[in-house]
């Protein structure tokens, strides 16, 4: 075989790859498959269950890493305060590129968290960081994404931000408009797969 013949075929199995990841990635607006996960004490969480919300945020995240850590007070204020208006947030708790373990330092919050061991939900709905967010809406008997990304324009300094995505979608998403933003990328310490 030529060098010619397998430099094509190389290029078309890459182009079908491609084409492959980028299609099992959940696009906005497409319907979720029903999903499960595992609380800390092996009891199981169905997506579905969730249907009678208004809306459920997955929250990707790692106590390893830094930006996992960072969001961690900004999380719980945002769980806290939508939860009275119908929104769910699910704190996963992903593996990451990091072989340092992770704990929540003296002071910090801890949010609970469930379990994804085969990276189902995070194949699923194309996360690829800690801390990503995902809002999902209930729509005809199912959920729809609404939103992908970080959670504002910034990870570091909270007195910072000046962009509040995952607010600002889910304010939009309560109030019956479109989202505004679709996606958003996301800073953040990379899933291990």
């Amino acid at each position: 075989m030529s060098f010619r013949r397998i430099s094509i075929l190389a290029a078309v199995a890459l182009l079908a790859i491609t084409l492959a990841v980028s299609t099992a990635r959940a696009q906005t607006g497409s319907p979720i498959a029903d999903f499960t996960l595992k609380t800390a004490s092996n009891a199981d969480v169905a997506l579905k269950s969730y249907a009678g919300n208004k809306a459920v945020v997955v929250v990707f995240l790692n106590p390893a890493c830094a930006f996992s850590r960072l969001y961690q007070e900004r999380l719980a204020s945002l769980s806290s305060s939508y939860r009275a208006k119908g929104v769910e947030f699910l704190f996963i708790n992903v593996p990451i590129n990091l072989d340092a373990p992770g704990t929540a330092a003296p002071g910090e919050v801890e949010l609970p968290t469930l379990t994804d061991p085969s990276l189902q939900v995070s194949n699923l709905l194309g996360v690829t960081k800690t801390a990503e967010a995902v809002v999902l809406e209930p729509n005809s008997g199912g959920f729809i994404v609404r939103y992908r990304g970080a959670i504002d324009d910034n990870p570091q300094v909270a007195s910072n931000v000046q962009q509040h995505y995952l607010k600002q979608v889910l304010d939009n998403v309560l109030a019956g408009r479109p989202a505004g933003v679709a996606e958003r990328r996301a800073a953040g310490c990379l899933i291990k797969r």
